[in-house]
């Protein structure tokens, strides 16, 4: 048998820096560059804008690139592209088919996080679009470029992670030494200085101090906030539309009576930037007098207590919520089982009223008992709590020396006994 001659040609390959069009449609090469800044400091907005030109001049430059835009975002971490609108707005045109190279700075500059560089990175790859590192001279499409990309955005990562350390020890420290700071723009009822010390804001101070009271008259979070919604009050960032829970977060703040409870929450995760409740993971620091109060002691712990007297309304065991809609709400109990009366609507026969009833006989699936308790229509006990206010007013000599001895004992006893006796609740509680 014959053998056959085999002939092979080689046709060599065609160098491209990064494309995903064809061999007809490169004519130049479309380069885009990201470019990106932590911090909004002046010192930074220089950098960041010296990137912006400097990106825009040395692509238009090159005659065989194309310039497509600069992406760029100021002010932003490169731990994670959750909040980087630009970058993901850059892949998003590179996966649409508009860019062939992207050109940063340095791999600290496109992400600190080792598994989002690499992530990016290979997705970018993957379309044949080259990413070029200019500090560290790294061409993603080259064959060692994923080697040393992993070894310097590790390094990346580890510096700021390192970063984040020294950030923390340095809050920590301050934390010892009782130094406070808190965003005055957001806090209502407080301002700085000159010199940087919170200092009171008279008009705030009466919002804040108008919650409190309304509060101990009775009102609930929401009756709180239409009220301040009616009279056209803003909240501590200058908006109108209030929320139950910016009541409640006032309500509940120890900075009001002049102190600070430092490091409530903490970051978890230095790559993704999340905070937790900070429920003893971390030391906490309690600093006492940082500035000068709007709200007493007494009224606060006042408050507290209310709060959580609301919050576990639980007469003889049973869970019950809170109301304030009506001057006797959950202050009605019944003489047979314990429990709280409601208001409720009653059609009776054709008959309408409104009366008030025992919660147990009303929701009767909580008891394992028919409570005998009587339904009592409202005017009826409208007029027994009137009877009782003029018997009170009618023996008033009586009722006033002894409400003034209670009073006197418990707010004008004493003022180191006062202090003590709030300092041992605020501890407590």
């Amino acid at each position: 048998m014959q053998a056959l001659t085999q002939n092979v040609t080689v046709i060599p390959a065609r160098k491209r820096v990064g494309s995903q069009r064809t061999a007809a449609q490169v004519q130049k090469i479309r380069v885009a560059a990201y470019c990106r800044v932590s911090t909004d400091s002046e010192e930074q907005e220089t950098s960041y804008e010296a990137q912006v030109q400097h990106y825009t001049d040395y692509i238009r430059s090159r005659p065989d690139w194309e310039f497509v835009e600069i992406y760029a975002d100021d002010g932003i971490s490169g731990t994670n592209t959750r909040k980087r609108e630009e970058f993901n707005r850059m892949i998003a045109d590179c996966e649409a088919g508009k860019i062939d190279m992207v050109i940063t700075k340095s791999i600290s500059r496109f992400s600190r996080n080792t598994l989002d560089c690499l992530k990016y990175t290979r997705k970018l790859k993957a379309l044949n679009i080259a990413v070029f590192f200019e500090k560290e001279n790294i061409n993603t499409l080259d064959s060692k470029g994923e080697v040393l990309l992993t070894i310097m955005a590790s390094l990346a990562q580890q510096e700021s992670e390192s970063l984040s350390a020294n950030v923390r020890m340095g809050i920590q420290f301050r934390n010892q030494q009782g130094k406070v700071q808190v965003n005055h723009n957001w806090f209502l009822g407080y301002t700085k200085d000159a010199d940087g010390n919170l200092v009171i804001d008279p008009a705030q101070a009466e919002i804040v101090r108008r919650i409190y009271r309304e509060y101990l008259e009775g009102a609930s979070f929401l009756q709180i906030k239409r009220s301040l919604e009616a009279d056209g009050i803003e909240n501590g960032a200058g908006h109108k539309k209030w929320h139950e829970s910016n009541i409640q977060q006032i309500l509940t703040n120890e900075k009001y009576i002049g102190d600070a409870l430092l490091q409530k929450t903490y970051t978890v995760s230095v790559l993704d930037k999340k905070r937790s409740t900070n429920n003893g993971q971390r030391p906490k620091y309690y600093v006492e007098g940082s500035h000068e109060a709007i709200i007493s002691k007494y009224v606060f712990m006042r408050v507290q207590s209310e709060i959580a007297r609301r919050a576990n309304l639980n007469p003889d065991g049973k869970r019950r919520v809170y109301s304030s809609r009506y001057a006797l709400s959950g202050m009605v109990y019944c003489g047979h089982c314990g429990d709280i009366y409601r208001r409720v609507k009653w059609n009776n026969r054709g008959c309408k009223s409104t009366v008030w009833r025992c919660v147990s006989r009303v929701l009767k699936k909580d008891v394992d008992f028919d409570c005998p308790a009587r339904t009592v229509k409202e005017e009826v006990l409208q007029d027994a709590v009137v009877t009782a206010v003029n018997d009170a007013y009618a023996r008033k000599n009586i009722v006033t020396a002894l409400l003034k001895q209670n009073i006197e004992s418990t707010v004008f006893g004493d003022p180191e006994d006062r202090l003590a006796m709030a300092d041992k609740e605020l501890a407590d509680l």
